[in-house]
């Protein structure tokens, strides 16, 4: 490749849009602050008044599904601006009173009006400050609707004996239930008081000081965007896998999710080896009731996950490493807007990675890239061109509808590109000095690749030449230089499953003894679809595939049953539908099931009785797929 010279790549990616507002010839010197930029999806002005502690006193009522109290901000006027109102972000709170205080105390009545209703964003609660103001407190409630929280009935848990509350607040949910600067361009502190009944055990991401009759007290005195602010309640126990880790389940499940998750430790101690310390204090892990919607949330401290990752093998703990991986991209260097979601996601991607290849194995790595890989390939045929960027752009969207696979594997990619172009060793050492320059801080894509230009790229410009990064960035698709994984395990499976396609061979023969995961999700991928009924019978009947007691090869197994209309397996997909809300599941086999007018009326049936049960988030998303007759 050409080389190129300093000037030429910073006109490049200027000319692209993609450098900050700082003077180009200093690219890279990291004096721009961030608070500049716009936020499209808060009503909130941070450069005008910004939150920086928030100070949480709650009541959660399971009887009428209400979380009430008061949320006491502590702000700070910026650039001597006294006149400028505070503006937070709500969504169907119903506010009760707002005061200020001087100093904490002797708190008076001020002025507040909540702003009309959008569809997206919410209403903006604008309070009016004397000159003096310190701190703000709102009395409220949110609504039993709240878009960040879900109660469940005890019917609705593993253990069917308690009921239960937890929040989900990426992205823009936090607003639903605390009046707050709701953009992860704004960094806060909290400390809580959480009022549930003494039965129950509540939780939250941040060092728990105490419980004292149904009083749960919890500090985070690191700064975390307010999407990281998460909170749980339940019959809930604890089981230790390490110093600082140690796994939190309803009991009919601890002791299994405790041994599923036993290497936790382990996974912190690769990271810390490759990026530096771990600054949160503990990690441990909340194995919440199946209905979450996501696989895991990455809250400080305390990750949420999905039930559907305890295959019994240890084969799913990718994701417990990407959670972790978040620790640093994400938790301690964070999207700035939610255009920027890659920087989270394809980082943490990235080095999810590099967990699994260091705890696991080169070869367990390179199973989970190939069939991430498959799905991104899958994902860009279907999906519009503005969904294929990873700087993508959201005004008017729902930021939700950025979290594809898209910023997830795309980003992970770009930086494969980048670790394969310049070597290993040397990528490490930028990727550490990255998340310590950041630390604690909230970045754009801009002020990030300033940040590249500088501390790599600058360093061998004939190796960043062979890097298209505005293709990467800001054009749809994949470059052709995107780098392809091989696998060999699950080459060897590929073949099997031609031959048994191609009837070469019998279900009884294939060499499927001892296949992970990845290998029985390789094996029915790259099967023909649909499958006849006689194959799907021959499959089923060796395999017991209906009731495999592992979600992901079950989902994937379903799939397959609705392609091929194998009725014998949708009492199983009814009962699979019922009870699990991981959205990454249910919604391709909803899309699915829209396909034909038979499986239609089905997924209206199932849909009508399992959408209460379903989060929020998750009965907004599959809204958009199960369409009235």
């Amino acid at each position: 490749m050409a080389n190129i010279n300093r000037r030429e790549a910073i006109a490049a990616l200027s000319a692209a849009g993609l450098l900050g507002s700082c003077n180009r010839k200093q690219a890279g010197s990291h004096q721009m602050s961030n608070q500049g930029f716009h936020d499209v999806h808060s009503f909130s002005r941070p450069d005008k008044v910004r939150v920086r502690h928030v100070a949480l006193d709650l009541t959660a009522s399971f009887g009428d599904r209400k979380l009430s109290g008061t949320a006491d901000l502590s702000i700070e006027r910026r650039n001597g601006d006294t006149g400028s109102p505070l503006i937070l972000d709500t969504r169907d709170l119903t506010i009760h009173h707002a005061e200020s205080s001087s100093d904490g105390s002797g708190f008076q009545p001020v002025k507040w009006a909540l702003g009309s209703r959008d569809a997206i964003l919410g209403s903006a609660l604008t309070i009016h400050l004397p000159e003096n103001a310190k701190v703000v407190r709102i009395v409220y409630e949110a609504s039993p609707r709240a878009s960040g929280l879900q109660w469940l009935e005890p019917s609705q848990t593993a253990d069917k004996k308690q009921p239960y509350l937890y929040s989900q607040n990426e992205s823009i949910h936090a607003r639903s239930w605390i009046p707050i600067q709701d953009s992860p361009g704004v960094r806060v502190t909290y400390n809580a008081h959480i009022h549930s009944p003494e039965s129950l055990t509540a939780l939250m991401s941040a060092d728990h000081k105490g419980s004292e009759q149904g009083v749960h007290r919890f500090s985070m005195e690191l700064p975390i965007p307010p999407y990281l602010i998460a909170l749980a309640i339940g019959g809930i126990r604890f089981s230790p896998t390490g110093p600082r880790t140690g796994v939190y389940a309803e009991p009919s499940i601890l002791k299994k999710a405790a041994w599923e998750f036993s290497d936790m430790e382990k996974l912190v101690e690769a990271v810390e080896k490759l990026y530096g310390p771990y600054r949160w204090g503990r990690y441990d892990l909340l194995i919440l009731p199946p209905s979450f919607p996501f696989g895991g949330m990455e809250n400080p401290r305390l990750t949420f996950a999905t039930p559907t990752v305890i295959a019994g093998d240890k084969s799913l703990v990718g994701l417990v490493s990407h959670e972790l991986a978040h620790s640093w991209s994400g938790n301690l260097v964070t999207n700035a807007t939610w255009s920027d979601f890659w920087l989270n996601e394809g980082f943490a991607t990235y080095i999810e990675g590099r967990i699994q290849e260091a705890v696991y194995g080169r070869e367990q790595a390179l199973m989970e890239q190939v069939l991430a890989r498959r799905q991104l390939d899958h994902d860009l045929e279907t999906f519009d061109k503005r969904d294929q960027i990873l700087h993508i752009d959201l005004e008017g969207r729902d930021p939700d509808d950025g979290t594809t696979d898209v910023p997830y594997v795309k980003g992970a990619l770009f930086l494969r590109q980048i670790e394969q172009t310049f070597g290993r060793d040397r990528f490490d050492a930028y990727l550490k000095r990255y998340f310590d320059h950041f630390a604690f801080q909230s970045i754009t894509t801009s002020t990030m690749l300033d940040y590249m230009l500088h501390q790599l790229f600058d360093k061998q410009p004939d190796l960043a030449a062979r890097i298209p990064v505005h293709e990467w960035v800001s054009e749809p698709g994949l470059p052709a230089s995107a780098p392809r994984t091989v696998s060999d395990r699950l080459e060897a499976v590929e073949r099997a499953a031609r031959d048994w396609a191609a009837g070469k061979t019998k279900a009884s023969a294939l060499p499927s003894k001892n296949w992970s995961t990845q290998e029985w999700l390789e094996f029915l991928q790259v099967l023909p679809s649909p499958l006849a009924t006689p194959q799907m019978k021959e499959l089923d009947g060796q395999f017991h595939l209906t009731r495999s007691g592992n979600d992901e090869i079950l989902d994937q197994w379903l799939k397959m049953t609705v392609a091929a209309n194998y009725r014998p397996a949708y009492p199983q997909l009814k009962s699979f539908l019922m009870t699990v809300g991981r959205m990454k599941m249910i919604k391709p086999l909803y899309a699915e099931l829209m396909k034909t007018p038979e499986g239609a009326q089905f997924a209206r049936d199932v849909f009508a009785k399992a959408r209460p049960g379903y989060h929020p988030i998750a009965q907004t998303a599959v809204d958009k797929i199960v369409k009235p007759a």
